[in-house]
């Protein structure tokens, strides 16, 4: 049986017969002559002339023909290996890696353009392929490169090689151990962190790289809310303005729990009269839970009912109705707001509310104030500022109100040309900090009108530096603050601190629109599309959305883009000024200059325009004059001069450093 199984074994079941009955005893010479190769004695005559030639065919002999396609791979492998590509690939790979991440960080941090980025990949992927063809092409020897068909066997180092690029793997991905330690402890905390850095108390801050990155999962966090704008149920349906007004108030206490993330007025707000289902509204705010309600006000009564709810399941988690008096309001905000912190299992941590005043009628113009001062026309701005300045009529110890009533005068002044205006914007603001210097409200007000009419950039970086210590997560603050940050220079740290504004207001016109015109002055012109686009989406008719687009198509050369972009909006300043410079680039000089003509007789309040207009022209003389007017009315646009693409030829100019230097900005 032992002999039969090996016979088995060894040759198929063809020969499955017992050796000992078939094969006569061998003679000793033929054993002998035979005892290398067993199947010799087995094979016809005629084959045993045959030579084998080659090694493969000695192989196939050995362990039959069906072998040949593994032995194929077999030596290809073989070959591989002892040419070392497999070293080389992985060496090449790993040095790549190295190459690129502190590219990356500098090519940021320098505001290089993404297209750089892109091509030193293009550049390192197309060279992976040639690099392995020169690999198995060439050989080092001891007298250098060679063809590998041109050395020896017995000349060959490829061990050596192949142990010298161990040790050249081992030290590179030591390295790149070494470096990803440091990114992380160091590196991502402090090189990529703006250099004027967002007050340690600001969660989630610390680095560009955390708010670059898009959202890590889909799923929202459970400690996550959106208020919704209440509805007004009055009779006379004459309160929203008041209903509205509690909803803000709301987001801002629930915005101060630190573990509690809440959408921004304008994402919450984005939803106010449409027919959007909760489900739908979450997903859009990445949150897991919204607040809605409704507001019945009747002289001094107030009906409030309010409900909470999970977006994943419809289900209400918490519901009540409250009927109070309006001097109560106050009070009803902090139940609220501790019952939805009760109900989603946070940490109570209310810190200070500012909107606070004993006088209801007070708060009532307040809250008129901030519904004016959230449209944004001419006429609003007129109506807040004459609103916030009844609240403090009322009540002279009413910081919130001289916060909200500096913002709308300054706005006002800069959209009408009147520099007595910045100085009154100035005084409410400093109003402000004197009477509550524990609350954000007030530096943050007086932060913006520095940067913009006194530009005094360190004394505004530290107002708004403190407001965001008091009040981490206003959206609206971190926005100045990116503004600021893009006023002095600092392109790379204004993205950031506008990807945070974004990631907290993520459904705000406003916040994109900034992103794209840094974006636009830093070159990033592809991501700066995608910012800008994304504004208009959520505000198809923002004249400064459309402004920073038709801008953005200009450097880009495209003039009857620009040209159509410009057309669309209605905003008198935004299509003159669009027209004169578009019409320059297509070459109409006639049109450029009837356009820029009447916009210096109807816009004159508008002087940085014109100065844009006449650098784009390439008139350097009445481009500087403009500019200089533009000095002497504080005009806002003056905040972005540094940068600004549109006056690229002028800023060889020593006239130019010499405007600079006027403003306090560096060179």
């Amino acid at each position: 049986m032992a002999s039969r199984v090996a016979a088995s074994s060894a040759f198929g079941p063809r020969f499955c017969i017992p050796i000992s009955r078939s094969l006569s005893p061998l003679p000793s010479s033929f054993a002998r002559a035979h005892a290398s190769n067993p199947l010799q004695a087995l094979r016809p005559k005629t084959m045993e002339k045959e030579p084998q030639s080659t090694e493969v065919e000695r192989l196939e002999g050995e362990v039959g023909p069906h072998a040949h396609h593994s032995l194929v791979h077999f030596r290809l492998f073989e070959q591989l290996k002892q040419r070392n590509l497999v070293r080389i690939a992985v060496l090449y790979l790993v040095g790549c890696w190295l190459i690129l991440e502190p590219v990356h960080v500098v090519f940021q941090m320098a505001g290089v353009p993404e297209w750089a980025n892109r091509l030193v990949l293009i550049v390192m992927t197309v060279g992976f392929p040639a690099v392995l063809i020169f690999s198995w092409v060439y050989e080092f020897t001891p007298e250098g490169l060679k063809p590998a068909v041109e050395v020896p066997p017995g000349q060959s180092i490829r061990k050596l090689t192949g142990r010298r690029l161990d040790w050249a793997i081992i030290a590179a991905l030591a390295v790149a151990l070494a470096y990803f330690v440091v990114d992380k402890l160091w590196i991502s905390k402090h090189l990529a962190a703006p250099p004027i850095a967002m007050p340690a108390a600001e969660k989630g801050v610390q680095s560009a790289s955390a708010l670059l990155s898009p959202v890590a999962s889909s799923t929202a966090p459970p400690h996550s809310i959106a208020v919704l704008p209440f509805v007004d149920l009055s009779e006379k349906k004459d309160q929203e303005y008041f209903s509205d007004g509690l909803s803000e108030e709301l987001i801002d206490l629930l915005a101060r729990v630190p573990d509690l993330r809440v959408p921004a007025r304008t994402s919450s707000f984005y939803f106010k009269g449409r027919s959007d289902d909760i489900s739908a509204i979450a997903r859009q705010l990445h949150v897991a839970n919204v607040l809605e309600g409704s507001v019945r006000k009747a002289g001094n009564t107030i009906r409030i009912t309010v409900q909470l709810i999970r977006a994943d399941s419809g289900f209400h988690v918490w519901s009540n109705s409250y009927d109070r008096d309006l001097r109560d309001i106050f009070k009803i905000q902090d139940e609220i707001a501790e019952s939805v912190i009760a109900a989603l299992k946070v940490k109570l941590a209310l810190g200070p509310v500012g909107h606070r005043t004993d006088n209801s009628a007070a708060y009532n113009e307040y809250l008129l104030g901030r519904q004016f001062d959230s449209r944004g026309t001419s006429d609003a701005m007129q109506a807040a500022t004459q609103a916030y300045r009844k609240a403090v009529e009322l009540d002279p110890g009413f910081s919130a109100a001289y916060a909200g009533l500096a913002i709308a005068e300054y706005r006002l002044a800069d959209d009408i040309g009147d520099p007595l205006g910045f100085e009154r914007a100035k005084v409410s603001a400093e109003k402000a900090v004197e009477l509550a210097p524990e609350q954000a409200d007030g530096y943050a007000a007086r932060g913006f009108v520095r940067y913009q009419f006194s530009w005094d950039w360190d004394g505004a970086r530290a107002d708004l530096e403190k407001a965001l210590t008091i009040n981490p997560s206003d959206g609206t603050t971190i926005l100045r603050y990116s503004g600021l940050l893009w006023a002095v220079g600092r392109h790379a740290e204004s993205i950031v601190a506008g990807k945070k504004a974004i990631e907290l207001d993520p459904l705000s016109n406003v916040a994109w629109q900034r992103l794209g015109i840094v974006l636009t002055d830093a070159g990033q012109l592809t991501a700066a599309h995608d910012a800008l686009a994304r504004a208009l989406e959520i505000n198809p008719e923002s004249a400064f959305s459309l402004l920073a687009l038709g801008k953005l198509e200009l450097l880009e050369g495209k003039g009857a883009d620009a040209l159509a972009t410009f057309r669309r909006s209605s905003h008198p300043t935004v299509r003159l000024f669009g027209t004169a410079a578009a019409e320059h680039t297509l070459g109409n000089t006639k049109e450029s200059q009837q356009a820029l003509a009447e916009l210096i007789e109807t816009r004159g309040q508008d002087p940085y325009q014109a100065a844009e207009v006449y650098a784009w022209q390439g008139d350097r003389d009445n481009a500087f004059k403009w500019l200089e007017r533009a000095f002497r009315q504080r005009d806002g646009g003056l905040s972005g001069v540094k940068g600004d693409p549109m006056l690229a030829s002028l800023r060889s100019d020593p006239r130019f450093v010499s405007l600079l230097r006027k403003m306090n900005l560096p060179d």
